[in-house]
């Protein structure tokens, strides 16, 4: 559900990019690329197709580059595709940020923020308000929050694990849901691309 003559563009045009096209002109041996060329890098180098990818995560901008299908004008099996094709967008959409890594997630960030303020913490509390008598019960204080830290993150990498499993089994069927739809010519696929991201305008 990538549209790749839109990747090309916006790798070409827009400065969120960069670093994948700084990464095309060293493949190519060269500054300047055209889109053509870039399509042609992508297709060969995969991984990254897959780093603009994790940029629009990152940056809450969506890798499905289709619109909503319009189901008023349309009868009544083609219709009701139509409506559960639009609904399973609709979850690919809320489950892309698990599409991440999580080791590269802003999970994992902000779980690593909060122990280094606790850790912060402890070396205030013992070392500035001269707690010295109380270093071994603030140590276990901070020693049980790095447990608590640990099993949030086990925990949040399993939801990471499970949401990316359910993500990828209804991309594949949303696919083929539009593929039949098309088919069926109910629906033309190259009408639901949406070719220019409004963030990037």
């Amino acid at each position: 559900m990538i549209h790749l003559d839109r990747v090309a563009h916006e790798i070409k045009t827009v400065g969120l990019y960069d670093l994948v096209l700084q990464d095309i002109q060293k493949i190519l041996g060269k500054t300047r690329v055209n889109e053509e060329e870039i399509l042609k890098i992508l297709t060969t180098h995969p991984q990254l197709l897959q780093d603009y990818m994790q940029i629009n995560v990152e940056y809450n901008l969506s890798n499905i580059h289709l619109r909503d299908i319009e189901t008023n004008d349309l009868k009544d099996e083609c219709q009701k595709m139509a409506k559960k094709i639009n609904v399973n967008l609709k979850q690919l959409r809320a489950l892309e940020k698990y599409t991440l890594d999580f080791e590269q997630s802003a999970t994992l960030v902000i779980i690593f923020s909060i122990e280094f303020f606790v850790l912060f913490s402890v070396q205030y509390f013992i070392v500035l308000l001269n707690l010295k008598e109380w270093q071994g019960l603030i140590y276990s204080l901070f020693a049980s929050s790095i447990a608590v830290a640990y099993w949030y993150g086990k925990k949040e990498q399993k939801k990471y694990a499970t949401n990316n499993a359910i993500y990828e089994k209804m991309y594949g069927e949303t696919l083929e849901m539009i593929k039949n739809l098309e088919e069926k010519r109910c629906i033309k696929k190259s009408n639901l691309i949406i070719e220019r991201c409004e963030e990037h305008v």
